[in-house]
């Protein structure tokens, strides 16, 4: 026993004296490999700061070296930022690399466009990052695109309060607000020039009508949208695109991060709120996404004309529904939803809608979803309060109804108000296993008075209805189904595609997709 704690005794005084000459780094000779020579930062908003992109930094030799300096080629001029191995700056001093290992250099960016160009509405703007100097001089190149932007945001007071929006009054007598502003007349027309990025609520004032232009770009920072208010009008309408990925004439709301991580990223922004007495929408060719609900529609504005006409738009990755209308009055044509936390299209509280070569869907992955594609209801309830309102119609003719679901098609009526409904020629996914809803006379399905050539469970086949490719090809079940008056009323696809010849259902004809 004696022997064996002496030699644990020497073994420790031995590791106590020759540890030292680890921590002894020779210079850098200028043979640092780096996992990336370019760091390319993606896109970001004039003075709106990026997120953190990284690259290592390695040591292949088998000694611990140092690097006598790290820093931008610019100095302190430079618009990036740096953290060095848990250091922040732009200059950083003496930083070591043991032998076989490596170190990681995080990069940021924040710039103004007017320091680097007056003229550019998007300016590349690059640095580099300078190991060492002199011959021992190693870089790694740093490149990102700042766009230029119209910023729209609530005003900000001297006692730290911003602007804000009254909703209306509360149970208790207390004004409900929102932080948001009210838009001026020299921003009720969004152009296609720049981008618009907005911060809490843009309010369209009573009477005034928002333009948006062909091809404009509307970003929302986090919890923000647009709200419209009593007499007050939406007109966004949009161009077919001659680019699928471009969509150089079509209006795109979304959020504002940038980064292509965030592209399909749900509930980056609020909504489109529609509110009661709001009047005369026209959404065409428009693309929302990325927002908590799409557009949200409270009520109609009594007329007997529609409300919201809605043509040729897509909404996708909603975190709750992609469009809410309570006792609205919506028609619409080609228009497309998919990926939504709770139903792509929720028809509440009544009202009046027509969908023609509509798709809805819902493929959402994000989290279990309770609720179906779409969601039909005469009542609402709030609190321990139901409302009710009549269901004077909701008419869907060559529309799919489809998704991951076994039934993406529920209503939810009660007896005191009208519910009103007709499926022609449509495509609906309803797998009812279990015999749910067999003796529920709502879903007679040989009821051709509500059902009409109403094919069920037949696959679409979708390009990739995971990410918003609900494309049919030419095996869908969808195929050659569709009403020819409806088809005549709306003869060209959402793509622009004549569909007079054998209308396919859904607001895409049929396409041969390739083989991979």
């Amino acid at each position: 026993m004696k022997q064996i704690c002496f030699i644990l005794v020497a073994f420790g005084l031995l590791s106590m004296t020759s540890c030292r000459d680890d921590f002894e780094t020779e210079p850098s000779f200028g043979s640092l490999e780096f996992s990336k020579d370019t760091v390319y930062l993606d896109t970001v908003f004039t003075d709106i700061g990026s997120s953190t992109y990284s690259f290592k930094v390695y040591n292949r030799s088998i000694q611990d070296i140092n690097i006598p300096n790290i820093q931008l080629n610019q100095g302190e001029s430079s618009n990036f930022r740096l953290n060095v191995d848990g250091v922040a700056g732009k200059s950083i001093s003496n930083i070591n690399v043991l032998a076989k290992d490596s170190i990681f250099v995080f990069v940021e960016v924040t710039a103004d466009i007017q320091d680097l160009s007056q003229n550019e509405v998007s300016f590349l703007y690059s640095d580099q990052i300078n190991f060492d100097s002199g011959a021992n001089l190693q870089q790694v190149e740093l490149v990102t695109l700042v766009q230029d932007a119209i910023f729209l945001f609530p005003e900000r007071f001297e006692d730290g309060s911003s602007e804000t929006l009254t909703l209306g009054i509360d149970e208790e007598g207390e004004a409900i607000q929102i932080d948001g502003f009210i838009l001026d007349a020299e921003h009720l027309t969004f152009t296609n020039q720049k981008p618009y990025v907005i911060y809490g609520f843009a309010g369209v004032p009573s009477g005034q009508t928002l333009t948006i232009e062909p091809g404009a770009r509307i970003h929302f920072h986090n919890n923000s949208g647009i709200i419209v208010a009593n007499n007050a009008s939406v007109q966004a309408v949009g161009g077919l695109s001659s680019d699928p990925e471009l969509l150089e004439n079509e209006i795109i709301f979304e959020g504002d991060r940038l980064e292509p991580e965030f592209s399909d990223i749900p509930g980056q922004w609020a909504t489109i709120w529609l509110t009661e007495g709001s009047t005369n929408h026209n959404f065409e060719y428009v693309t929302i996404k990325n927002s908590t609900v799409g557009i949200l529609m409270d009520s109609n504005d009594g007329s007997a004309q529609p409300t919201l006409s809605i043509k040729n738009t897509q909404i996708y990755n909603s975190a709750n529904v992609g469009l809410l209308a309570r006792t609205g009055f919506i028609d619409a044509e080609n228009l497309v939803i998919n990926n939504s936390g709770q139903a792509s299209l929720n028809l509440s509280l009544g009202g009046r809608y027509n969908f023609r070569h509509s798709t809805f869907a819902n493929y959402w992955q994000n989290s279990f979803r309770q609720f179906p594609s779409v969601l039909i209801e005469n009542n609402l309830q709030s609190g321990e309060t139901l409302f009710i309102a009549d269901l004077i119609e909701a008419n869907f003719t060559n529309c799919i109804i489809y998704g991951n679901e076994s039934i993406e098609l529920l209503f939810n009526k009660v007896e005191d108000a009208a519910f009103n409904y007709n499926f022609k020629n449509c495509l609906i996914r309803f797998n009812d296993f279990n015999n749910q809803f067999s003796e529920n006379e709502l879903y007679d399905f040989d009821n051709t008075s509500l059902f009409e050539n109403v094919l069920l469970n037949e696959s679409p086949q979708f390009l990739d209805a995971q990410n918003n490719q609900l494309i049919i090809g030419e095996e869908s079940a969808a195929n050659n189904l569709g009403d020819q008056n409806t088809a005549n009323q709306v003869p060209f696809d959402i793509l622009g595609v004549n569909r007079t010849q054998n209308p396919d259902l859904g607001a895409y004809q049929s396409i041969q997709f390739e083989e991979e």
